[in-house]
């Protein structure tokens, strides 16, 4: 079962790269580069999936968990602390990106639909 969890994880970590690029292509209006509502809504979206994503025990585990002595590799020591930095508030990171979910998508749909409309900030 376990393995099942890191494969999923795997598939994460994709979408999240996925979110970013679409983040990165809603700060472009017309070929020049602004943001607007919606992009920090995708932006804040993109946060919370990867503070839930990044805090998972599975990702701990691949990074560091698997040495006998972390100390031994300073770089996998401090990815570990990072990970376990996330993963201590990893229901919380759960319960703020599911609500932020199903607002961004809701934004996006009001929006395609003309009932809201995305306003630019620069």
């Amino acid at each position: 079962m376990q393995n099942v969890h890191r494969y999923f994880l795997y598939v994460a970590i994709v979408f999240i790269w996925i979110l970013t690029y679409d983040v990165w292509k809603a700060c472009w209006f017309a070929g020049r580069f602004g943001v607007g509502i919606g992009t920090l809504v995708l932006a804040v979206n993109v946060v919370l999936l990867g503070g839930y994503t990044f805090g998972c025990h599975s990702l701990r585990h691949l990074i560091g968990g698997f040495r006998d002595k972390l100390a031994k590799s300073p770089s996998s020591f401090a990815s570990y602390r990072c990970v376990s930095c996330l993963n201590r508030r990893h229901m919380t990171w759960a319960w703020l990106s599911l609500f932020w979910v199903g607002f961004s998508d809701l934004y996006v749909r009001l929006c395609s639909m003309g009932v809201w409309h995305d306003v630019r900030i620069f």
